[in-house]
């Protein structure tokens, strides 16, 4: 499979992203030391809408929640919530959601050896390497995570 097939975007069940109530929430200037506490300034220097941080093209734009243990090594854990444009070009190194065999899966997009994969971040997985018996759609590609502490 020389080709990869990526969904129109009309394609089934999915809806764009949507601003319904846009919440602009204070942005502190200064940033959050991880490490030593440092003296903060008790000031907000801006807003930050998470419609503009998150969604770059709101009408390609869809979300999805992660289920499974795949990924993790990438920073996707069960239940989080998956930020995917469209409109992004599915190239190596691009982490997608794909239809593969008519099943939604999240995986990091390769080619090896001239040959198309689909790879796990967890050892405990198997990558997928992708034939011509193969369905798969790639429905867009993964932009943010978004998940709970």
């Amino acid at each position: 499979m020389d080709q990869l097939v990526t969904a129109p975007l009309n394609a089934v069940i999915w809806q764009p992203a949507r601003t319904v109530r846009r919440i602009a929430l204070p942005l502190l200037a200064d940033k959050v030391a991880a490490g030593f506490p440092s003296p903060a300034d008790d000031y907000v220097d801006k807003t930050l809408d998470l419609n503009e941080l998150l969604v770059q093209k709101p009408a390609a734009t869809f979300f999805v929640r992660a289920q499974g243990e795949s990924m993790l090594g990438a920073g996707i854990h069960p239940n989080d919530i998956l930020v995917v444009d469209r409109s992004i070009e599915p190239v190596p190194g691009k982490i997608v959601i794909c239809a593969l065999n008519g099943e939604l899966t999240v995986k990091r997009l390769e080619r090896a050896n001239e040959q198309w994969q689909l790879k796990a971040e967890n050892s405990a997985y198997p990558d997928i390497v992708i034939h011509e018996e193969l369905e798969l759609v790639i429905w867009g590609v993964v932009t943010n995570v978004i998940h709970p502490l």
